[in-house]
This record gives structure tokens, C-alpha cells and sequence, in this order.
């Protein structure tokens, strides 16, 4: 098996019109999909030519408290920033000039050895990084462990190790159905069931 990118990220908002403005207008992430019906949105940006960006709009969702990137926290939690990537240092300098005069906070651009970084939130107060590779530093190619104390699962390595959690039974083709989603009907004719 092999993976060809971020399909989509989903996010929520509560005012897609912001949203919008700061990813298609100020980011310039193109607005290639828009799902809906009363009380309910789904919108997709284009992040590449296989990563989108996806945003659900409901009513009463308000913006994140803000927490710096990468800072502990405790309790229940599974999310802290998204990064994209982009494809030229000078990138990183646009964006931070955009941002800037679009009145958003950014941090100095960072440099974490293979990746040089900045850090922002959009109108939702989603922390968001841009990062660009470091020419010569390839960790997809030559993976680096920099953790002084690497977990146990970590010293085994970069690649998957696939015979953990064998498959007991596969599902045959006869049972394989897909389902139409909510959305869907745009595409393919589908009528919502209820």
C-alpha cells in the first residue's frame, strides 16, 4: 500500500466567508469543492495537486483558544497545528509579509535543521505553519532519529513493520458496498437518506 498525500485535513468554522477570505484570497488555496445544505457547509482547498483543505461550517462552532504551536498541554487532546509546505525559501518571506499586512500574527521564520518554518492562526485561531525543506536535507530519503531517548517501538526504525497485525479475513468482493455520503448527490445523483 501506498499513500499519495494529505487527502483533505477537515477543520471547523463558524463563518465560512472568513475562512474563505484568508485561505483562497490571502493564502491563495483555491476553492475546488463546496458541499451543503440549510445548517450545514463543507467546503475543500486546494492545498497541491493531491492535499486539500477542508472545512466544515456550523452554527455556535467558535474560534480555538489560541495555544502557542508545540506547547504542552494536558487533558484530552488531539490536535496542535497543521503545516504546509511550500517550495521556495523566498515563499516563506511572502507569506510572512502577507500575513503581516493582512494583520495576523506570524513568528520569525525558525530554523529546525531540515525544515525552515513560520508560525501563524487563521481567523478560526487554527495554529498554522509553512514550512520549506532545507536544500541538501531530505529526511523522507535519509530519515533522522534525533530523540536522545527514542521510544522502543522507535529504535525499530523508519519502515513499517506490517506483520504485527496480520489480517485474519479479508473482506470479500461480494461484500464491498460503498454508501452515499452526505454531498454526494452533487457528483453522482444520489438522493439523501434520511
Amino acid at each position: 500500500m501506498k499513500f499519495n498525500g494529505v487527502n483533505h485535513l477537515a477543520m471547523a468554522t463558524g463563518d465560512m466567508d472568513k475562512t474563505i477570505l484568508f485561505w483562497r484570497d490571502l493564502l491563495g488555496m483555491r476553492l475546488v469543492a463546496g458541499l451543503g445544505q440549510p445548517g450545514y457547509r463543507h467546503y475543500f482547498f486546494e492545498i497541491s495537486p493531491y492535499d486539500l483543505l477542508a472545512f466544515f461550517e456550523w452554527k455556535g462552532v467558535e474560534p480555538m483558544v489560541k495555544k502557542e504551536h508545540g506547547s504542552p498541554v494536558k487533558g484530552r487532546f488531539g490536535f496542535d497545528h497543521v503545516s504546509f509546505g511550500v517550495e521556495e525559501e523566498e515563499d516563506l518571506w511572502e507569506l510572512k509579509d502577507k500575513l503581516e499586512a493582512a494583520g495576523f500574527w506570524v513568528s520569525k521564520v525558525i530554523d529546525h535543521g531540515f525544515i525552515h518554518s513560520i508560525y501563524s492562526y487563521d481567523p478560526n485561531n487554527i495554529p498554522i505553519e509553512f514550512s520549506h525543506n532545507v536544500s541538501g536535507t531530505d529526511i523522507r530519503k535519509n530519515p533522522f532519529m534525533g530523540d536522545k531517548q527514542p521510544t522502543k517501538l522507535a529504535i525499530e526504525g523508519s519502515e513499517p513493520q506490517i506483520n504485527k497485525n496480520p489480517v485474519k479475513r479479508a473482506t470479500p468482493i461480494g461484500e464491498r458496498i460503498v454508501y452515499p455520503g452526505v454531498g454526494s448527490e452533487l457528483f453522482h445523483g444520489y438522493k439523501n437518506v434520511e
